[in-house]
């Protein structure tokens, strides 16, 4: 149903005045309009198609057929209609799938794309199943620098006693905090799990629960939006940069993968519980093809600042059992719950997009029976750096990548590249402060 009179029983019981018309757009954030709900006779929402082109810091990128600006159809999925609870009148949202004008799918879509990829799974009868874990650091608000913000409780000089990996007393001086984080997720029917305080000052975990790979990547949408709301609420901000201090650790978002047959079957073992051919032919796709899809999994300037460090963040696409040093970690686990951890993400990612890549490498893997490297035991910061150092490789990779243009279309590859194009140009027109402070005096 795409019709919100179809949601009209929904509506009335939660006593709804306003629906919030959603697209998550390139970057991942909330794009659309509010809808009152005394105005909902049947008719079609309009959005301009340049939501696409729209970069993280609102400049655009126009392709030259669409000068004029078209307007796209957005159509509600209602099967993510949900409360909004910290609005102050009765609200709810609901997240829209892209269409122009003469009916046909938006290949620019974020979330068409994904579901473009979960195609290709569903005609070879294969079903991934996915657990994103989302790092995250809270911080205080500078009052010199708007918009900006510093760790959390980092005014303290000695930082080493705020690190506390996996221990509970920054968390418990949150309760608060996590209390109503929690209370919003469950009116929002967002599964999350376990939280965690991670390896820096003010970084934290959530990991949710595994679930099929869109409902779970509209479920990472809604709770970024939710964390920033709830933070805001008690004085700090939530900040899901790849690499905010470059002294501190990086934040991720791995994503635990796997896929299961018809009969529900993890098609990643054998009966005998070994790794199956298509395991280590999945294995051998996000090693042959995650290179080229970078672009995916670390879409800013900032994200390969991430990978220049050892706080748990790859340098390359090796693979080991229980191995944290890998790109990608495969859990010690029984059969019916084999499968692989993508460590390669930051927490900066599209989730639609950071979901759809992964899924694309292994379906590609599986289909093409790419050969998988021998697994490491010991660190594989030992092994040699194989990823892009840079954002402008990355895109270059990407755009020349007949593998990303098969899984994903001409349009998407041209957009977003060209999306991220005119962000990284933007980013090279500010001057760093180390360059001004150092090289201007001694050059």
């Amino acid at each position: 149903m795409s019709d919100l009179k179809d949601a009209s029983d929904w509506l009335e019981q939660h006593e709804i005045e306003y629906v919030e018309l959603i697209v998550p757009d390139m970057a991942g954030m909330p794009r659309g309009k509010v809808q009152p709900v005394s105005d909902l006779s049947p008719k079609k929402f309009k959005l301009p198609v340049s939501i696409f082109g729209q970069t993280v810091t609102g400049d655009y990128y126009m392709p030259d057929d669409n000068v004029a600006d078209r307007d796209m159809e957005i159509r509600p999925d209602l099967d993510t209609l949900r409360v909004v609870p910290w609005a102050t009148r009765p609200t709810a949202s609901v997240l829209t799938d892209c269409f122009d004008l003469q009916g046909k799918a938006l290949c620019e879509s974020p979330r068409y794309v994904l579901q473009k990829v979960l195609a290709h799974y569903a005609a070879e009868d294969w079903h991934p199943v996915v657990a994103p874990e989302v790092e995250y650091y809270l911080a205080k608000a500078d009052p010199d620098a708007p918009g900006a913000g510093r760790v959390f409780d980092s005014e303290h000089e000695d930082i080493e006693e705020l690190v506390d990996p996996y221990g509970f007393d920054k968390v418990n001086d949150l309760g608060e905090l996590f209390e109503q984080l929690t209370e919003y997720c469950e009116i929002q029917n967002i599964k999350i799990g376990a939280v965690s305080q991670e390896l820096g000052p003010g970084q934290f975990e959530i990991n949710f629960d595994h679930g099929e790979p869109l409902k779970l990547a509209d479920e990472v949408f809604h709770f970024k939006r939710t964390l920033k709301r709830v933070a805001q609420a008690h004085g700090l901000c939530a900040s899901f940069i790849a690499k905010p201090d470059p002294e501190q650790a990086g934040s991720a978002l791995h994503i635990h993968q796997s896929v299961y047959n018809g009969k529900q079957e993890n098609i990643f073992a054998n009966k005998d519980g070994g790794n199956s051919a298509l395991f280590e032919h999945y294995l051998g796709g996000l090693q042959a093809y995650m290179r080229e899809m970078l672009l995916m999994f670390a879409p800013y300037e900032n994200s390969y600042r991430r990978f220049l460090s050892h706080f748990s963040s790859p340098i390359n696409l090796e693979w080991g059992i229980d191995n944290r040093t890998t790109g990608l970690r495969v859990p010690e686990s029984e059969a019916k719950a084999r499968r692989v951890e993508n460590r390669l993400p930051g927490s900066d990612v599209n989730p639609y997009l950071a979901i759809a890549g992964t899924l694309a490498c292994g379906y590609l893997g599986m289909t093409k029976q790419s050969p998988v490297r021998d697994p490491i035991a010991e660190s594989a910061y030992d092994v040699s750096f194989a990823l892009y150092r840079h954002i402008y490789e990355a895109i270059d990779g990407f755009r020349g990548s007949e593998a990303v243009r098969e899984m994903f279309g001409d349009e998407f590859v041209t957009t977003f590249s060209s999306v991220k194009e005119v962000e990284a140009r933007e980013f090279q027109r500010r001057v760093p402060e180390w360059e001004r402070g150092f090289m201007l005096t001694t050059l």
